[in-house]
């Protein structure tokens, strides 16, 4: 593990913190958008291609959206192994459904981002928006990479399905802003705590959040009712790695997914019913990730059998 620094690798944990022990996730580095009206970034049918890991809830929620979308035959993939070392995300296609790079053949994911940058400093994460055409990153935050694959291509495959309709914007944008630092980030916010007092914040800002939610969804299949919205794309891929990772490898055990009646109802229905999520969705990676690639909270890297029961 480790990060970029003036285009030089530089090995390092990925437990950054700041000084009251509480784990500080590092800003994206790349913010540009795929829109008709931006200047370098058309939206064109085989132009873009992502880099994601199947382990990583935010390049999982890329994926949904890329299914949901129609956009399979349009934006290509690579999908790094989820064994992250020394040197980062690596393309290794040993691990099943782990792949090569289909574009340059490179063998370290931090290769594609001096790439695009020789000089940069950043962290080097999953998912990353490639340009074809400019061999650059147009972006690699999540949450503004789903924007864009939600209605930027449109016109392209005629799949004009909204999870971001106007209508709920707000709500949306609301439920967003409380689930990502509660419970999105929040998991690692526990697991990567350095400090009995940041960790218990952490916990405690989880399950309240956890607790809220159960509630909200006694009658109602999804967060904003019967139709599944950007919100529910950003919060299942969490819920998907609750019971079998977080749980145990982030210390999040006061409650499994499975102990809330109505949270476990929802995830279970979404996971069944919809085939962008459950098609998406590799426990074997998942689980490989987190307990292999975090020597300073696992360092034998024993994997679990279990849960057996996930669903």
């Amino acid at each position: 593990m480790g990060r970029l620094v003036n285009g030089e690798w530089v090995t390092q944990s990925v437990m950054t913190t700041d000084k009251t022990g509480s784990y500080a996730r590092i800003p994206r580095s790349f913010r540009n958008v795929i829109a008709s009206s931006d200047p370098i970034y058309k939206p064109q049918s085989g132009r873009y291609h992502l880099y994601v890991s199947h382990a990583c809830p935010w390049a999982h929620r890329t994926l949904i959206y890329r299914k949901l979308k129609g956009l399979e035959n349009h934006i290509s993939v690579s999908v790094v192994s989820p064994d992250m070392l020394d040197d980062g995300w690596i393309f290794d296609d040993v691990f099943p459904k782990a792949t090569i790079d289909h574009l340059y053949g490179l063998t370290k994911l931090r290769d594609i981002y001096t790439k695009a940058d020789p000089k940069i400093s950043t962290s080097v994460t999953v998912p990353v928006l490639w340009d074809k055409k400019t061999a650059g990153i147009v972006n690699n935050e999540s949450s503004e990479i789903i924007r864009m694959l939600n209605s930027s291509f449109d016109h392209i495959t005629g799949n004009t399905n909204d999870y971001y309709p106007p209508s709920l914007r707000s709500e949306i944008d609301a439920l967003n802003e409380y689930i990502y630092p509660n419970i999105n980030n929040g998991v690692y916010r526990a697991g990567f705590a350095k400090t009995q007092e940041a960790y218990n914040e952490a916990v405690g800002n989880l399950f309240s959040a956890l607790d809220n939610l159960e509630e909200r969804l006694q009658n109602q299949t999804f967060l904003l009712g019967d139709r599944i919205t950007e919100a529910d794309i950003r919060l299942i891929p969490t819920l998907i790695r609750f019971d079998i990772v977080y749980v145990g490898h982030f210390k999040c055990n006061k409650r499994r997914i499975k102990d809330y009646p109505h949270l476990f109802r929802y995830l279970r229905h979404a996971y069944d019913t919809i085939d962008a999520i459950q098609q998406t969705t590799h426990f074997d990676h998942i689980k490989r990730h987190y307990y292999y690639s975090h020597p300073t909270l696992n360092p034998y890297r024993i994997i679990p059998q279990g849960p057996d029961d996930i669903f």
